[in-house]
Order: structure tokens, then sequence, then C-alpha cells
């Protein structure tokens, strides 16, 4: 109990030596100031674009998997590109052997012209895919029906287009129904898809037609296009376990010896997200660690003005000595003031720095629209401002608490 007042009346008596120099103050806690205000922007920027990034990375879906033929470098005088092209009885062999795979379907993506009455679009996308494209894809069929498995088996000659395709072939507004001729070939429209934005990052804009066939009717209009499998893992947290399935599936479809390099590559988009937030962790780290540089030079402030004031309020140490108080209550008071004084410029860079983050949030098409402030980087601010004011206010306590009080007491 003794304690709890001493330290009360410790902080109150500090308020009050800061609000009667309060411009020495300020200036004292300014690099504890720009200190905290520094980390709390770089933090929140970092974070913000980190938000920003893994956004336009997951408009593609973090449960994804792409596999392709692939010719390793020391086997190119020897092995033809052709003859590692992926093909369906491999794809079959996924969907058996690798129960982290849920859905699989290869594609094939061709340039054709496309002609609706007297519009024609030429070198419009025509992609080949499956019908479980539509759950990798997860792309809302607007109107009409997605692809069946009777359409990929018998081969028709339906399609899908998106909703872009719909302006710029002049097609009535519901054109389910209605037929296209692709390369020469009559096709009937039988549903609409949603137009999949991509972020600028990945070369988003404009969007443009889309056209998709049944996949094995566009390998009948071209076999010799290339082929890569899209798939989509059961959750994002077997990427390595699904890695690992498809490489041994592959290896042994292909007869490939323990000697013998890969084929094929294969890419999981939730190992990229990984290896994103380990790197965002590590720079976050270390910009944040520059940055507190600022709060150590701020420390330097606060210990300057702390042994002044122990010189200029010797008096009031001897006196205070003089009539009982204990060195170690002479210590406290002045490194409560010391924590006190950085924990004031604390509060004001945390405002600070959540006064840029608003700013930058502001500013239009910003990719650091979603930044704020994470309560962790308020807690270490005031936690780190707290230590500088302990550390650097120590050796000026320490020296109050040492004064001789006959020589503090003769002290002019």
């Amino acid at each position: 109990m003794f304690l709890f007042r001493l330290l009360f009346q410790t902080v109150f008596l500090a308020l009050g030596q800061i609000w009667a120099n309060k411009g020495r103050a300020v200036l004292t806690s300014l690099g504890i100031i720009i200190g905290v205000a520094s980390v709390i922007a770089v933090i929140a920027s970092l974070d913000g674009m980190k938000q920003y990034v893994l956004g336009q990375v997951e408009t593609f879906g973090a449960r994804k998997m792409w596999i392709w033929g692939y010719v390793p470098r020391e086997m190119r005088t020897t092995v033809s590109w052709d003859s590692v092209r992926m093909n369906l009885s491999e794809a079959e062999r996924i969907i058996e052997n690798c129960p982290s795979i849920s859905a699989l379907t290869p594609v094939t993506d061709g340039r054709w012209d496309v002609t609706a009455g007297r519009v024609t679009q030429p070198a419009v996308r025509v992609t080949g895919i499956w019908p479980e494209w539509h759950e990798i894809e997860n792309r809302t069929v607007l109107r009409g029906r997605p692809f069946l498995r009777i359409d990929e088996d018998e081969r028709r000659q339906v399609c899908l287009i998106n909703e872009k395709a719909i302006d710029e072939l002049e097609l009535d507004i519901d054109p389910v129904g209605d037929f296209l001729l692709i390369d020469g070939r009559r096709f009937l429209i039988v549903g609409i898809v949603e137009t999949k934005e991509l972020g600028p990052m990945f070369g988003g804009g404009e969007a443009q037609s889309e056209v998709f066939v049944p996949f094995s009717t566009a390998y009948t209009m071209n076999p010799y296009d290339w082929i890569l499998f899209m798939a989509q893992l059961r959750t994002p947290e077997l990427a390595e376990e699904a890695r690992e399935e498809v490489r041994f599936t592959l290896r042994k479809a292909r007869n490939l010896g323990p000697e013998d390099a890969d084929t094929f590559n294969l890419e999981i988009l939730q190992t990229a997200i990984d290896q994103f937030n380990q790197i965002a962790a590590v720079i976050t780290l270390i910009a944040g660690g520059v940055v507190s540089i600022s709060l150590l030079v701020g420390g330097i402030g606060i210990m300057n003005i702390m042994l002044v004031s122990v010189s200029e309020r010797t008096r009031e140490i001897g006196l205070r000595k003089a009539v009982g108080a204990k060195p170690s209550t002479i210590l406290l008071q002045f490194l409560v003031e010391a924590v006190v004084l950085c924990s004031f410029g604390g509060a004001i860079g945390v405002s600070i720095g959540q006064a840029l983050i608003l700013g930058l949030t502001a500013i239009p098409d910003s990719p650091l629209s979603d930044a704020q402030v994470p309560p962790w980087a308020i807690m270490l601010a005031f936690g780190f401002s707290g230590g500088v004011g302990v550390v650097f206010g120590m050796f000026p306590a320490i020296k109050a608490a040492r004064l001789d009080p006959i020589v503090a007491l003769r002290h002019e």
C-alpha cells in the first residue's frame, strides 16, 4: 500500500515538473515523438502494403496449383518439349492418387476469330476446360448453365462467354441460346460467366472477351496446343503434402529414375503466400529496428535533460533527504519522471503516427487504403519508450540518490 501511494505521488510530482517546464519537456521528448511516430507509420504502412499485395495475389485463389510440362536445361538436347506435355492420363492419375487435391481440370488456351452475326472479333481467347473449372475458379454463372460432364464426354460444340464478350460481339442482353462461330465452327452459347478482374499487379485493367469451350472440343480444334493442369487443394495447409503427392505420381507416370530431373513444374499459390508473409515479417522487423534508432537518440536527450534537472534541483534533493527521504525514494522519483516524460512523448508520437496513416489511407486508389495501426505496434511503441525512460533515466536517478544531503543543501 505504501509503495502504491509513493508511486502515485511520484507520478503526480513528475507531471507537475513536466507542466512547469512544458516547452523544455516537448523539446526534450522530440526524439521520442519522432521515433514512435516513425515506428507506428512504418509498421502500419508495411502492414497495409502486405494486405494489398496479398489481396492482389489471392484474386487467383489461395488453394490453386498449376502443373505444366518442362524440359530441364541438362535434357534440352535429348528431350523434346512435345514429349513432356501434360496429357489426360496423367490428369486421371493425379485425381486417383492425390487425396490432397479436391478438383482438377486440364486447360488449353487458343486465340481464334469469333463471329456473332456481322461482328467479328479477331484473336479472342478461347479456353478449353473440364466442368471442374467452375469449382476451382469459383466464377458465378450469371445466366444459363455451367458446363456438364456430358458436354465433355460428347465433345459438344457449346460455349460459355463472359460479360465483356456480350459488349464486344454486340450480342443481345441475354444471349443464352444464340450461336457463335469460333474459327468457322458453330457453337451454342449455354451460359454467361462473370468477368474476373485482375489487380494492376498482374496486368489487370480493362476486361477482355473470354470464351470457354469443353476441353475435348478445344483439343479436336487444335491437338497441338500446350496443356497445363489447374488443381485445387482441399485446404491451404495441405500445400506441401499436395506437392509431394503430385510429384510422386507424375514421376512414376513418366518412368523417371532416382537420378532423373523432373520433366514438369508445379506452383502452389499458398506456398508463395507463405513465403511472402515470412519476407514481409523480416522487412517489418528490420524497418522497425532502423526507425527505432531515433528512440535511442531521444533517450540520450532524456538522460541529458534529467542530469540538468538533477543539477537544478540539488537543494530540493538535499532538503528531502534532510527530512528523511531515503535514497531509494529519490531514485524512484527521478526514474518515474524520466519514464513519464518518455511516455508523454510516446503518446504524442502515436497520435502523429496515426494521423500520418489516416492521411495515407485517404489518398484515392492508394495501395495503403487498408493500412491501419496494429494494436501490438502501439503497445510496442509505448513499451519501448517506457524502456528508454528506464534505461536512460537510471543514471541521473542514481546520481540524485547518491547526493550527500549536506553538500546538496550548500549548493547554490
